[in-house]
């Protein structure tokens, strides 16, 4: 029996994808799969990485915030402060999902260590492979991606 190299290659991209079904809190925000709680983007601090170095940081449920259906972590009070007062400002934008993923349409879990902020909004990618393509067309895909976002029906999720 011949293999076709193409359609192997095909199954392992999208197999990961088949499995990766994105989970929303009541405000769209994608949460953490793995929790019992609905912990927003893996429980990284949000506002971290729009200071100092922009390296995000593991927030601590000792200072946490309720925004969107979801609990967020921050690693300080005044982290949490300022994500208070502002979530819209410090929250990765569609939701949490890929960005890539948005731009075609599609819904796929962020993961929050491949991110890019991009005149001041957090964007999330699902995989390096993914952030790789991101990267090369950034505007493109944003222009892509907004508008497939209001697209999304309220709490629909995809890809599972």
């Amino acid at each position: 029996m011949k293999i076709n190299h193409l359609m192997l290659a095909v199954a392992a991209i999208a197999a990961p994808l088949a499995y990766a079904a994105p989970v929303l809190a009541d405000g769209g925000v994608y949460v953490d799969v793995d929790s019992e709680e609905a912990i927003a983007i893996s429980g990284y601090d949000a506002v971290s990485y729009f200071k100092g170095d922009g390296v995000p940081m593991l927030g601590d449920a000792q200072y946490s915030v309720t925004y969107n259906g979801a609990e967020w972590h921050f690693a300080s009070q005044a982290n949490a402060d300022a994500f208070k007062a502002d979530p819209a400002a410090y929250a990765p934008q569609y939701g949490g999902h890929c960005a890539w993923a948005m731009s075609r349409g599609s819904l796929a879990p962020g993961d929050a260590t491949l991110y890019k902020v991009v005149d001041g909004k957090l964007y999330l990618n699902f995989n390096e492979g993914v952030q790789k393509t991101w990267l090369s067309d950034i505007p493109g895909f944003i222009a892509q991606a907004d508008p497939a976002w209001e697209e999304v029906p309220e709490g629909e999720v995809f890809g599972g």
